[in-house]
């Protein structure tokens, strides 16, 4: 069988950063890790930073009670994870005696200060997201109480009478229904600020999507987690394009009647799904 491999697939950088930072001070013996949540939404994965000392606490939408257990001779460590956090989380975390150290990817880290920037110019801030993502959720927090979670156009027509508005993304969202939501708010808030704050990873990772139909895929395999909200955008995408899709965790999953019946098939990765299980899956669907 033949494969195409998207060179957008697998981690993006603000995870693989997040990672890093946290191995990092595993290998130094800095034991206890604690993460805020699951630093990467991927139990594969999950599984090998646990076997390295690193532990999720919390919740997944960063919101829950920390509990904490260690040693007097530990030297725990607290680490954001790539999602970021609201400043009232932060300075909940901060105020746990233990140290403290932030891995928010800088993309996210820049949405933040747009809208902490407009929102203390006045502006009320709508972010195209999903409401429950613990990106979204952070990222409310810095809206000083005028922010707007939406994700269709009714969402956008319910919204109260509002004067200033400034519209970004969270940056995992579909690069072309945020253009479409945008002309939409431009309809009530002809004014608005529009800042296009989807990251190019994710852009990238969408556009693969498209590229892997036009180089002749029958069918596309997009890996990553059953609850990865970015890995499901892409298995959506790959939809979009008419073709059979494949969404999987790991080749395990896969149903070889069917994929054997492709000769040619293309292979996507969320942006929390390391090397080796897209190494893993492309070895096997090559060996066909």
């Amino acid at each position: 069988m033949k494969v195409i491999r998207s060179g957008s697939a697998g981690f993006c950088w603000g995870v693989e950063r997040a990672i890093d930072i946290a191995s990092n001070f595993a290998d130094q013996g800095r034991h206890p890790v604690y993460t805020d949540g699951p630093l990467i939404h991927n139990k594969q994965m999950m599984e090998k930073l646990t076997q390295k000392g690193i532990r999720e606490v919390g919740d997944y939408q960063s919101k829950a009670k920390v509990e904490i257990a260690h040693q007097e001779k530990d030297k725990p460590i607290m680490v954001v994870r790539a999602h970021g956090i609201s400043p009232e989380r932060r300075k909940y975390l901060k105020n746990l005696v233990l140290e403290f150290r932030d891995a928010t990817c800088p993309d996210v880290g820049i949405i933040a200060g747009k809208i902490k920037l407009h929102a203390k110019k006045g502006f009320s801030i709508i972010i195209f997201g999903d409401p429950n993502h613990p990106e979204a959720i952070g990222l409310m927090g810095y809206t000083e109480g005028k922010g707007y979670v939406i994700q269709t156009k009714e969402d956008i027509d319910s919204l109260p009478k509002l004067e200033q508005v400034c519209f970004v993304s969270q940056s995992t969202m579909f690069t072309h229904e945020f253009l479409e939501l945008s002309d939409h708010l431009r309809k009530f808030y002809p004014e608005a600020i529009i800042i296009d704050t989807i990251c190019g990873a994710t852009k990238e990772r969408q556009s693969g999507v498209i590229e892997l139909a036009d180089k002749g895929a029958e069918a596309i395999v997009v890996i990553g987690g059953k609850h990865s909200a970015n890995t499901k955008k892409l298995a959506l995408l790959a939809l979009q394009q008419k073709l059979p899709t494949y969404h999987i965790e790991t080749w395990d999953d896969l149903e070889i009647a069917e994929i054997k019946e492709f000769e040619t098939v293309g292979v996507t990765a969320g942006a929390s799904t390391p090397d080796f299980i897209i190494d893993a899956v492309c070895k096997n669907l090559e060996a066909l």
